[in-house]
């Protein structure tokens, strides 16, 4: 990855957490909240403005949609209020790993993976007997 492009990655991480953080302080207005959570909605949701099988318009919506609801919410809040989160943010980004909660959520997805495949041999079995 180029020096630009990860420096301008590790900028949207830091201020992805930074407005997280920002959505549950008191002193952030509602219009900011609201403005972000219904970006972080929109960019979840399965229903889009344009459908995404549409070729390249389908995705352009959310290219262009999501990070101006990002960009609006982050100019809404108040620029105290950022500059303090950015702040607990770039702490957080920097915190070690936690190796006993990563191996959990390894473990966790092995053992879905594992569970899901059991499922699907029992399931090919009982189909196979019909």
């Amino acid at each position: 990855m180029s020096g630009r492009l990860r420096q301008w990655a590790g900028v949207l991480r830091r201020d992805a957490t930074a407005l997280y953080f920002a959505a549950r302080d008191p002193r952030t207005p509602w219009y900011a909240r609201a403005i972000g959570i219904a970006t972080a909605a929109y960019a979840v949701s399965p229903i889009d403005l344009i459908p995404d099988f549409i070729p390249v318009l389908g995705q352009l919506d959310d290219l262009i949609i999501v990070p101006l609801g990002i960009w609006l919410a982050l100019k809404l809040i108040p620029e105290e209020v950022m500059t303090e989160h950015r702040r607990t943010a770039e702490e957080a980004v920097h915190k070690p790993v936690s190796y006993v909660v990563t191996a959990l959520i390894v473990i966790a997805w092995l053992l879905a993976v594992v569970l899901t495949g059991w499922l699907a041999i029992k399931l090919w079995k009982l189909l196979i007997k019909l």
